[in-house]
């Protein structure tokens, strides 16, 4: 199994806390609690420095530092303007009990600082074409925010649109980067303990000597050889906290299948790129629908535009049936889902194996509309963008299949920029139609947030993934 902590840093990556020396224990007058007003360097004090990473619609990044102290601190003095760190904004300072974030501060060995996912320097994943531009839920209202990010180094044409010149099966260049997730801070102001003891400001720097990822670190990683195919596949697997196979309980289980920015990058890849995968695992999915989710990574280009997909894609619903046999599974609750490739593969294996997937959630993809009437028995949601000419006119050639058999498609065109009160309202209206498929379309330029450089098609499924009303009815479905 691959340690997720290891592949997040990257060998090497993050640096042991710089200049602090060894930690040194409480003084004795604060241990025995009349400290008040003592001041002492803060510099000793400090045992770690933990950087916390959150995924977003455009990717991971990193938008927390946890310092621990050898004692506990107070809120009373904290401000935004108590700790620096390098090249970002510091947005919120408190204590906690632990290395975590929190709506409001309480005091412990813990001061969170929070940083801006807005940064330039926030993004830890990147494509060629910036990832990091749209960030999907960082605002409040839930509508995508703007950022810029640096350009990955690859020079490979994955995350386009299938067609045009993109990757072709085979292709294992990777399409995107994983930046390690560190930060370099300073205590600029004070610091003062729940005893009275207060550390003046510091001009030594702190690097963070370990990294938390949010959602990501609750998936475990494994490989699967498949014995019909002969492949191997590399996965990661959410399992329900609450899991125990001794019990009969029977789980769904959602698959999400990567686009082919994230070929061969690493086995967590899918889970950083973007919410895909990491959306069905959040706390507040789990509380209302609690499953198993699984993310392969393919080291190569599965599908392109000539849909003769690599052995890869049946090695993949190979997988699935066999985690079906290993865990406590419900046969007739398992979801398909995924993004450009993974939305082709999603559609071709709704088609080879039509007794597999209660319902799939299709974003950003397309398949030959004259193999696509055995769609028309599917139970379809479908996201893309109309400025996403492939996957726009390939999706309305398949929906005009799926209807010629006679199957009712509901169809809605949304506002990209929509809060997420409005897209809760968008989905509600679009059920409303009761119908098995459904189709929504992005407007013509409201899916990319102003100023990026990503494309319609990539900036389709940085939206789509963060709302849940999709998600719900996806999983209140079953064969």
């Amino acid at each position: 199994m691959v340690d997720r902590r290891r592949f997040i840093v990257g060998s090497g990556a993050v640096g042991t806390l710089a200049a602090l020396g060894a930690t040194a224990a409480c003084t004795a007058r604060e241990a025995a609690g009349d400290a008040v007003s003592e001041t002492t360097s803060a510099t000793g004090h400090v045992r770690s420095a933990t950087a916390i990473t959150k995924v977003y619609g455009a990717g991971q990044k990193l938008i927390a530092v946890a310092v621990e102290y050898d004692t506990d601190i107070t809120d009373s003095a904290l401000s935004t303007s108590t700790f620096k760190v390098t090249g970002r904004t510091v947005t919120k300072v408190y204590p906690n009990r632990s290395a975590d974030l929190a709506a409001h501060g309480r005091n412990g060995r813990y001061v969170i600082v929070e940083l801006s996912p807005d940064d330039k320097a926030a993004a830890l994943w990147v494509t060629q074409q910036g990832s990091g531009t749209a960030s999907g839920s960082a605002s409040s209202s839930g509508s995508p925010t703007t950022s810029s990010s640096p350009t990955a180094s690859s020079s490979s044409g994955a995350g386009q649109a299938p067609g045009g010149g993109g990757p072709k099966v085979g292709d294992s260049t990777p399409g995107g980067t994983i930046v390690a997730a560190k930060a370099t801070l300073t205590q600029t102001g004070t610091v003062t303990t729940t005893g009275g003891t207060r550390y003046p400001a510091s001009t030594t720097g702190l690097t963070t000597d370990a990294v938390k990822n949010l959602i990501v670190d609750d998936f475990r990683q494994f490989t699967f050889t498949d014995p019909a195919t002969k492949q191997t596949l590399k996965y990661n697997l959410f399992i329900p906290k609450g899991y125990d196979r001794d019990h009969h309980k029977s789980y769904p289980l959602v698959l999400f299948m990567h686009d082919a920015s994230v070929v061969n990058v690493a086995t967590e890849g899918p889970l950083v790129q973007g919410l895909g995968a990491v959306c069905w695992a959040s706390p507040e999915d789990q509380a209302r629908h609690e499953a198993f989710v699984l993310a392969p990574e393919y080291d190569s280009v599965v599908i392109d535009d000539t849909y003769k997909p690599s052995p890869l894609f049946d090695a993949t619903a190979h997988l699935v049936q066999a985690l079906t046999k290993k865990y406590n599974l419900d046969g007739k609750r398992l979801y398909a889902t995924g993004q450009s490739m993974g939305a082709m593969m999603t559609l071709g294996l709704n088609i080879k194996y039509p007794e597999l997937f209660a319902a799939s959630f299709v974003v950003a993809g397309q398949w030959p509309a004259d193999q696509a009437k055995p769609l028309a028995k599917k139970k379809l949601w479908i996201v893309v963008s109309q400025d996403d000419e492939k996957s726009y006119s390939g999706e309305n050639a398949i929906t005009k299949v799926v209807k010629e058999q006679g199957t009712a498609v509901g169809t809605a065109v949304w506002n990209g920029r929509s809060t997420a009160a409005q897209f809760a309202a968008d989905v509600r209206s679009l059920k409303a139609q009761k119908a098995p498929v459904n189709y929504a379309a992005f407007r013509t330029g409201t899916v990319v947030p102003a100023g990026s450089t990503t494309s319609a098609h990539m900036a389709t499924w940085q939206v789509a993934y963060t709302i849940p009303g999709i998600r719900d009815w996806v999983m209140n479905q079953s064969l």
